[in-house]
């Protein structure tokens, strides 16, 4: 019960410092997250609202990577695995406890779809400062990645536009 009162107090302080980030300017430019084996960078204008780990309902002749539809706030969310999304491979399957790590993060409302991608963890949020170099995307990378950051302690991470990965033929087309 501890557990989930400290994971609901980290949760209202991201909150917090994402609505501070948007109201007194620029501070942070990324939602920094973790999917399978990779950190990721969301630009917070293209983030929308954090959701816990909630069971989706599953959709038949779907996408692997299509992990169903949720309830999030009275809205109905397609739920993508981003790991399994970007890695092509078949979603992971996730543990109690890293069921209790794991978050959706719906896409921003003005990109007008929703949808939220399934993640590992929350990482928190970063500022340029906080990397210490960074990489054109690779040519042969898809389309909706951004620049690769290393930070200093020589973690990579690469910024997803979200944005543009909601524009993608393979996104939106969820059936098998």
């Amino acid at each position: 019960m501890a557990n989930r009162q400290a994971l609901r107090e980290l949760q209202s302080r991201l909150a917090e410092r994402l609505q501070a980030a948007r109201t007194q300017g620029v501070t942070a430019s990324w939602l920094a997250v973790e999917a399978g084996s990779r950190k990721y960078l969301f630009p917070l204008n293209q983030s929308g609202e954090i959701f816990p780990w909630v069971n989706t309902q599953a959709v038949p002749y779907t996408q692997p990577w299509f992990a169903g539809v949720a309830n999030l706030r009275g809205g109905l969310f397609g739920v993508v695995d981003l790991a399994s999304y970007v890695s092509g491979q078949s979603p992971a399957v996730r543990s109690e406890l890293a069921r209790t790590d794991a978050r959706l993060v719906a896409l921003n409302s003005a990109l007008e779809i929703n949808c939220a991608l399934l993640i590992d963890r929350l990482a928190g949020l970063r500022n340029p400062d906080a990397f210490s170099e960074f990489s054109e995307r690779a040519p042969d990378s898809p389309e909706f990645f951004g620049h690769s950051y290393v930070d200093q302690s020589g973690a990579s991470w690469q910024e997803i536009n979200l944005q543009s990965l909601a524009q993608q033929a393979h996104f939106l087309t969820i059936g098998a």
